[in-house]
């Protein structure tokens, strides 16, 4: 259905763009055009804004079990769509078909939390300093929100962003990626069909996103824009907002760092680094780009890690056996192998992977073997970069690590541990990084001391629609999911009143 041609979505109303202008959508495993789509301009944003503005006072004020009745609805199109949908987004994005069907499923699970956090936004009676007055604190929301979300997990990162926007009671418009407007589309349909009232949620594809940004931004009826893509955007976009002091959520680049202790479950750490890794083939801001190993099992995990990464099949995403789809186009691949040959010529070595796969069923797409590369160190581009592709680096810390002379055990394992940590942290951003220990006080100790938003341990969830998932420092500021993922479209208004004597 939505594969034959994507419109914008204004005020209800599936549109072409102003000037009829089109763009395609091609296929990353084998370059062929999946979709042409309405290249909108600043007309169709600005039609957008006028829509969303409109809809936002009968929005707000609709009951808040009636808003959860909608996101419930739509959570449910979504679940029972999720092949459907999956597929148009193995077409435009790549990944492989259970892949595909699980982000689907994943994002009617936010759109679910998000239906029951409507009902959980609470005010606040604070005591007076009078007896003849009364304080509450009243939750609003922020107003019109612009969303603008990427191309690597096409259906999550929308509901992530729109199941909170929603349930706050906020009116959305949408850019999604130019990459992967197809999966947006779906979503706004599924919204449409469980009953969304018109201009509550827009949809405005483009290929010009920065036109879509420099509208969204002179617009002072948006009040919030929440944004997930790079540090080079990101930085103009918080430019741009102190013009009318727009309220951000942006979430940026991340360089994951992997941290395994000797007291590791090796076995288990592999197969979830391998997981995490080679998800999405490695196009994730929350896959792991820096994979400490302590010297004492470093060999042991390694063999343990190209053992996982070997038993991956690369194939186009629509085959039955595919375990790591391509990545979304050339410009990406070349990146990969640039990351790559660097660190070939300073010195680490391919464990296994390392090349394009051979193949005719290859040839038009932009594919890279699962790679593993050990003898890593913090010379080469791929410790500086994020790489967004399937190249698991290892580096290895501990026990040769400069100390302190005659330092006893726990010294000299207090000092690794402080070594790592140091070298984990030794990056602009701050994400998410990964723990492996079975030491309850070590556990702690570096969770701590390591300079980032989310921290797992042990191969635990890392976003659940409960969860506050969000990054420090370069990474971004803002937190999607949970409670907060809400919060954060709420203003909170003082109401004092004289109430006599």
């Amino acid at each position: 259905m939505l594969a034959d041609g994507v419109q914008a979505l204004i005020d209800g109303e599936w549109a072409d763009a102003e000037d009829g202008a089109v763009f395609e959508v091609t296929d990353p495993a084998d370059g062929s055009v999946v979709a042409e789509v309405a290249d909108c301009g600043p007309g169709r944003t600005g039609a957008a804004v006028d829509a969303a503005e409109r809809a936002l006072p009968g929005w707000r004020a609709m009951p808040a079990h009636r808003r959860a009745d909608i996101l419930r609805g739509a959570a449910a199109l979504l679940a029972e769509r999720a092949a459907e949908i999956g597929a148009l987004m193995t077409r435009e994005q790549g990944k492989p078909s259970l892949e595909a069907v699980g982000e689907v499923e994943s994002a009617g699970e936010h759109l679910l939390w998000a239906a029951e956090e409507t009902r959980r936004v609470y005010g606040e009676t604070v005591p007076a300093a009078t007896a003849d007055s009364r304080i509450w604190v009243l939750p609003e929301p922020v107003g019109v929100v612009a969303a603008i979300t990427p191309w690597n997990f096409p259906a999550s990162m929308i509901t992530r962003k729109l199941g909170p926007a929603l349930a706050a009671g906020c009116t959305v418009l949408l850019k999604p990626s130019e990459l992967t407007p197809l999966c947006a589309a779906a979503v706004g349909r599924a919204l449409m069909d469980a009953g969304l009232p018109a201009g509550v949620f827009n949809l405005v594809p483009t290929s010009r996103p920065e036109l879509f940004a420099a509208a969204v931004m002179a617009d002072s009826r948006v009040r919030k824009v929440s944004f997930t893509g790079s540090t080079v955007v990101g930085r103009r976009l918080i430019e741009q907002s102190a013009q009318d002091v727009k309220r951000l959520a942006i979430e940026l680049g991340g360089h994951a760092p992997v941290l395994v202790f000797p007291d590791a479950d090796i076995p288990a750490a592999a197969a979830a680094v391998a997981r995490s890794k080679f998800l999405n083939c490695g196009q994730a801001c929350t896959s792991p780009n820096r994979i400490f190993v302590h010297r004492r099992v470093a060999e042991e995990f390694i063999r343990q890690l190209a053992g996982q990464a070997a038993q991956l099949t690369a194939a186009p995403g629509s085959d039955p056996g595919s375990t790591l789809g391509p990545l979304i186009n050339e410009r990406a691949r070349a990146k990969v192998e640039r990351h790559v040959e660097d660190a070939l010529a300073r010195g680490a070595r391919v464990v296994t992977g390392g090349r394009r796969p051979e193949g005719d069923r290859f040839s038009g797409g932009a594919f890279y073997e699962p790679t593993v590369l050990a003898d890593v160190d913090e010379e080469m581009l791929i410790c500086h970069e994020e790489t967004f592709g399937p190249v698991a680096p290892v580096l290895v810390f501990g026990d040769e690590e400069q100390r302190p002379a005659g330092a006893g055990h726990k010294a000299s394992t207090d000092h690794d541990n402080e070594a790592v940590v140091a070298r984990a942290n030794a990056t602009p951003y701050g994400l998410v990084a990964y723990v492996w220990t079975r030491d309850l006080g070590r556990t702690m100790r570096v969770s701590e001391a390591l300079r980032f938003g989310m921290v797992t341990v042990n191969g635990a969830p890392l976003a659940p629609p409960q969860a506050p998932f969000g990054g420090v420092k370069g990474s971004g500021y803002g937190r999607e999911g949970g409670h907060l993922g809400v919060e954060g479209f709420l203003d909170h208004k003082y109401l004092s009143v004289g109430v006599g004597r």
